[in-house]
């Protein structure tokens, strides 16, 4: 049965080196379903991205694109979550909104959730970091749950000295190539693995991940969240998945109950598990259920 028309209307933003372009066919789901719903563009990504000059310059100098100081390094975490309540005002045109937020997303959805919380109505965190208040989400993948994400590999230069996570999306090296599929396209199938390869935008800002949100109550803790967990995520391992979510800081110990909350305001976020890799945009489009949001 269709969905009616009056429901909250649903803002998706994506996670680092992507763009709007990921959610497309989760954007056509909701849509069928009478959803009304918007996909949008992180700070310093898809149509907002600049490239560095390096990246296309011919002869190729592989050690100047890992020494090019970016220009998206002057993006930051409050630019990030200022553009991300801007885009939620007029989705809404005031009233709130449910924003699913994927991977280095949710940082910036915490930061609009903090700043804005009467303007959404539910926060969805899928496969993403979920700071605790203070905590940079640059922090969480030097944890020893990260053992086993394949980004690291992937990453050219020194991001102090550039200002970015900079990915060589235009490399011609099949081995780096496939490295690319496998961690963020593991289930698509290669073409259209290839396709969105071509669309990745090279410079993820540093400014974003080290970034830090004060949380309160009233603010951020105000918010109903639910957090979804990719299985088979290659980006952020699921151990990790946990640690970055309900149940784990980087200073504080393992909590066993899945939906609590440490150094997080109330109320508490209710965790919901799928069988599916971070590619789950791509290759698992109707990633909603009555269960998750």
């Amino acid at each position: 049965m269709p969905a009616p028309r009056d429901r909250t209307p649903v803002l998706l933003l994506h996670g680092f080196w992507h763009g709007s372009w990921c959610w497309t066919e989760v954007l056509a789901g909701l849509t069928a379903a009478g959803v009304r719903a918007l996909a949008v563009d992180m700070a310093g990504h898809g149509l907002r991205a600049r490239r560095p000059a390096a990246l296309t310059r011919r002869p190729f100098d592989a050690g100047a694109l890992a020494a090019e100081v970016s220009p998206v390094a002057g993006v930051d975490l409050d630019q990030a979550g200022d553009l991300l309540v801007a885009q939620v005002k007029q989705l809404g045109a005031g009233a709130p909104v449910t924003v699913v937020a994927h991977s280095m997303g949710g940082a910036v959805l915490t930061r609009a959730g903090q700043l804005a919380p009467e303007l959404i109505a539910h926060a969805v965190y899928l496969a993403a970091f979920m700071p605790a208040s203070g905590v940079p989400s640059a922090a969480y993948p030097r944890m020893p749950e990260n053992e086993g994400s394949q980004v690291g590999a992937l990453r050219v230069g020194d991001a102090r000295a550039t200002g970015a996570l900079r990915l060589d999306v235009a490399s011609p090296d099949p081995a780096y190539r496939e490295a690319v599929r496998e961690t963020f396209y593991g289930d698509v199938d290669p073409v259209t693995a290839d396709a969105a390869i071509a669309l990745l935008t090279p410079d993820a800002p540093v400014g974003i991940s080290a970034g830090v949100t004060a949380l309160t109550a009233d603010g951020w803790g105000s918010i109903p969240r639910t957090y979804v967990v990719c299985t088979e995520d290659a980006t952020i391992p699921r151990r990790c998945s946990a640690s970055s979510s309900p149940t784990r800081t980087p200073r504080s110990p393992p909590i066993r109950r899945p939906c609590a909350n440490s150094r997080r305001p109330t109320p508490p976020s209710c965790r919901c598990p799928i069988r599916s890799p971070a590619s789950c945009l791509m290759s698992f489009p109707d990633i909603r259920s009555d269960a998750c949001w």
